[in-house]
């Protein structure tokens, strides 16, 4: 999983970096970053059950753990401020969406996991979260980003309100068989 991660960022890399275009929501290596980003903040996550919801999922993991390091942060306002979004998981795509626009998605991640206790509560032994060689695996990955511009349409987007909807096809980038050849 954190191979994964890590090849998917190094494809950004090689495809937009020193000073390429910006990665925009067409990029294919963008739709399997939050691919990646997405499996691993579920794997091995433990059920959190709340009395008016079914289940709470990583959205709510990363809203408790930055609310203890920090309070209100700006990606957490910024999701609070989209009305229309209802799953956690939608916000929680939010919120990596907005931290990729804005240079923050590591450090938003970092502040998450420095409390071991927290994570634990959130996440299984078999979680690369929890692990300490893993975790600092990722978030190098994830700070190699941070000198990339991504171009991304911010406001509420209709694959953020539908769980089941696979990144690629919600946003209609479909490889061409001219791709392929």
């Amino acid at each position: 999983m954190t191979r994964d991660l890590k090849a998917a960022v190094s494809a950004i890399l090689q495809g937009y970096g020193a000073g390429q275009q910006p990665v925009t929501d067409a990029s294919a290596e963008l739709h399997r970053l939050c691919g990646c980003l997405e499996l691993l903040l579920q794997f091995d996550q433990k059920e959190q059950k709340s009395f008016l919801r079914p289940r709470k999922d990583y959205w709510d993991f990363l809203c408790a753990a930055l609310w203890q390091q920090r309070g209100d942060t700006e990606p957490v306002r910024f999701v609070h401020s989209l009305d229309k979004l209802k799953t956690p998981l939608g916000k929680g795509r939010a919120f990596i969406r907005f931290c990729l626009a804005h240079g923050q998605l590591a450090e938003s991640l970092q502040l998450c996991l420095l409390n071991p206790e927290l994570t634990r509560e959130w996440y299984g032994p078999r979680s690369p979260l929890v692990c300490p060689e893993l975790r600092e695996d990722i978030l190098d990955s994830l700070y190699a980003l941070n000198g990339m511009t991504f171009d991304l349409d911010l406001p509420v987007q209709d694959w953020l309100l539908h769980p089941t909807q696979p990144l690629f096809l919600a946003l209609g980038v479909l490889p061409s068989k001219a791709d392929s050849t």
